[in-house]
């Protein structure tokens, strides 16, 4: 990993969820601890195993979190985007890392050791409670995903993917930052070749349009709830 960068300002901190409601005084102490790390396109930031020893938030860029086996079959379990942090279940359990982290793209990172995380979480409630929400959010997420793979073939994995990765952007649902198919065959426990297969039968059929490096998500895509 790169080594850290320069002070980090209170007005960075501050446009973090995560830090947001911290009063000046604990964000400038947060200033002193926090470091900034400018990482490259498929750089590995953590790796399942390691030792906990920070956690991580994303300020530019996308992160893939990562789970593998001996004979090199991975899974994705989520992406990471601007806003949202990882590594904080070790900080919390004292357990090694239980998956990798790898860079998409280019990214921004900030990351707060260990002591200092626990220290914030004592002295600030809010952030304990959106640490809590974040954990939270994740099982949720892992639930929803069980049940896909339990529950739905893989048209109805790929298109709840779609629905998921969808923002609003003028009245519509658009997938603004696209994965490779293999990323997501490896979201869904899917093929590549099946993943394409899918995509063009949405496309053809007029639940997806692609648009340059970008997917409109049609309503009649739509799942039961």
């Amino acid at each position: 990993m790169p080594a850290m960068a320069a002070t980090v300002s209170t007005a960075v901190l501050k446009a973090i969820p995560l830090f947001s409601s911290f009063p000046e005084d604990q964000l400038r102490m947060l200033t002193t601890v926090v470091g900034r790390k400018s990482v490259p396109r498929s750089t590995t930031v953590m790796g399942a195993g390691d030792p906990t020893d920070s956690l991580y938030i994303v300020l530019s860029g996308r992160l893939k979190v990562m789970m593998g086996d001996a004979d090199g079959k991975e899974v994705i379990l989520s992406i990471l985007a601007p806003g949202e942090f990882f590594g904080e279940m070790g900080l919390i359990d004292d357990s090694p890392r239980s998956a990798s982290v790898v860079t998409i793209e280019p990214c921004e990172l900030l990351a707060i050791a260990k002591r200092d995380f626990k220290r914030c979480l004592e002295q600030n409630f809010e952030m304990a409670m959106a640490v809590m929400r974040g954990l939270v959010k994740r099982l949720r997420e892992a639930d929803r995903k069980i049940g896909s793979l339990a529950l739905l073939d893989v048209y109805g994995r790929v298109a709840r993917l779609l629905i998921d990765m969808a923002e609003n952007v003028d009245g519509q649902k658009v997938v603004t930052k696209r994965l490779p198919k293999q990323d997501i065959a490896k979201m869904i426990g899917a093929s590549r070749e099946m993943v394409s297969r899918v995509m063009k039968d949405l496309q053809m059929g007029g639940y997806i349009e692609v648009r340059g490096q970008t997917i409109i998500v049609r309503d009649t895509i739509m799942l039961p709830e």
